[in-house]
């Protein structure tokens, strides 16, 4: 279907003003010449610095997380309005870590989700399965709820990038196989493709999100219903870009 390569980067809770604008500062020649999309998603407070260093490149800037309400009294929070004015294209929505640490539920990932959506944001659902599911062999249904759950109510899922995390892989140094996570994602698209339209799971971005790296990039991309890497310790350094142009020599 000709989908368009999508590298994203999750810094979480890493880099300062000083630190991040000096890293992309060295991305942006790069990256420039990549063929595929680019963005990295940064702290909430680092954001307008981050958007006046990627200004004139090619590097586009998401966010780590959004409210589902577009203002009101929830101390701490960020609603899409204000990402959005900020020059924010992307956002993640449901990382494992925020599920982890910050009892975000399949109910609350669908409810930023359409916020997200409503703003004109790209959001980057993430969704896997904890080692235990694996090893128990409940993957599918995980991601089939987690799917199901997640995206319920979306007018067009072309809108939305989907991020597989096995949450076993993510900051472990540990990766699926190429064949494990061609396998799972292809299932992924699968029940895209039965919640909306086959045709339709064709279109949408899918990408790999656990410890995707400079060394395992090139043959993660290589499957065919891989469509690009949500990259979190490699996209605070200079590996990014390796990852970023997988496709050269």
């Amino acid at each position: 279907m000709g989908r368009r390569p999508f590298i994203a980067g999750n810094w979480k809770m890493n880099m300062t003003a000083a630190s991040g604008a000096k890293l992309i500062g060295e991305l942006k020649p790069l990256v420039k010449d990549a063929n595929c999309d680019v963005a990295l998603c940064v702290p909430a407070i680092l954001i307008p610095e981050m958007v006046k260093a990627a200004a004139g490149s090619n590097i586009k800037i998401g966010a780590e997380n959004v409210h589902w309400a577009p203002s009101g009294a929830y101390t701490g929070e960020i609603s899409a309005e204000m990402l959005k004015e900020y020059g924010v294209e992307y956002v993640i929505i449901g990382h494992s870590e925020r599920r982890q640490y910050f009892g975000e539920t399949d109910e609350s990932v669908n409810m930023r989700l359409h916020a997200a959506l409503k703003a004109g944001l790209t959001p980057i659902v993430c969704v896997g399965e904890m080692l235990a599911e694996r090893e128990a062999g409940k993957t599918d249904k995980v991601l089939d709820r987690q799917l199901t759950v997640g995206l319920g109510g979306v007018d067009d899922i072309t809108k939305v990038v989907i991020a597989y995390e096995p949450v076993w892989a993510i900051g472990t140094g540990k990766t699926a196989t190429d064949e494990q996570a061609q396998e799972t994602i292809a299932h992924i698209r699968k029940k895209i493709g039965e919640l909306f339209c086959p045709m339709c799971a064709q279109k949408v971005i899918i990408q790999y999100g656990g410890s995707m790296n400079a060394g395992n990039c090139k043959g993660l991309m290589a499957q065919p219903d891989i469509d690009g890497g949500l990259i979190g310790g490699a996209s605070l350094k200079l590996d990014f870009a390796t990852i970023v142009n997988y496709d050269k020599e």
